[in-house]
């Protein structure tokens, strides 16, 4: 027979456990204005918390660096990344949520120089900056006729390029803008080319080995339908300037 203590610490115990099931954690490395580690936490953050938050979810956002924030997504110790482009290879690992929004992919190059990005044979002998662990699509990543070397990070690309170390780099040109303006790094010494590398989906992502990763998944795509319906969506895309 149970005392009222036991029965206290069994209703604390469905309870706490309860509270757990219903949050959702959540991380990403600063990609403004999607994801900012200071300021307005940014476009992306916001509307995955609407959207979870409409059904229900309390939302917790933990900033730390790609590759890591990956590893800890796929490996199921957080829930969620915020803003995750489709690669053939990581759907071994995490489950896509519909797409929430699109990135233009742009080459950077060094204001003057007259590149124009024509295909993958136009970067034939280029050194073309990447960010480690980054999704730029298996074609791209695998093309033989130019190099990849790797940093952390746009910023240091951006460095690399303004140094001459590299001859391009590339973003999504909305990120790149704003990660300039943070980062004090004069944009009018670099160009966007005109043609992307690829336009990408922008979505939400959860690792396989989570126990979760469906309800979550449908949780979230159930909050975007109705945060597209409702309006909050188009707001939040306006407070940021984005269209």
């Amino acid at each position: 027979m149970f005392s009222a203590r036991h029965l206290i610490f069994a209703f604390l115990a469905l309870f706490l456990s309860l509270a757990e099931a219903e949050t959702i954690t959540a991380t990403q490395d600063p990609w403004p204005p999607f994801v900012q580690a200071e300021g307005p936490p940014g476009l992306s953050v916001e509307l995955v918390r609407a959207a979870f938050e409409h059904e229900g979810y309390e939302f917790k956002m933990t900033i730390m660096p790609w590759a890591r924030a990956i590893y800890q997504v796929r490996n199921g110790n957080v829930d969620v990344l915020v803003a995750t482009w489709y690669t053939l290879e990581r759907t071994a690992y995490l489950r896509y949520s519909e797409p929430y929004m699109q990135s233009q992919l742009k080459f950077i190059k060094r204001a003057g120089d007259d590149f124009e990005f024509h295909g993958l044979a136009s970067l034939t002998g280029k050194s073309v900056g990447v960010a480690r662990d980054y999704g730029y699509g298996d074609e791209f990543s695998n093309a033989p006729n130019f190099t990849r070397p790797e940093t952390n990070n746009t910023v240091l690309n951006l460095l690399k390029l303004q140094a001459g170390r590299i001859d391009l780099t590339l973003e999504d040109e909305l990120v790149a803008l704003a990660t300039m303006r943070k980062e004090g790094i004069d944009p009018d010494q670099f160009e966007f080319t005109d043609n992307a590398l690829s336009v990408k989906d922008m979505h939400v992502t959860s690792g396989i080995a989570n126990a979760r990763s469906e309800e979550i998944i449908a949780a979230f795509n159930r909050g975007l339908a109705a945060i597209r319906d409702n309006g909050t969506m188009a707001e939040l895309k306006r407070k940021y300037g984005v269209e």
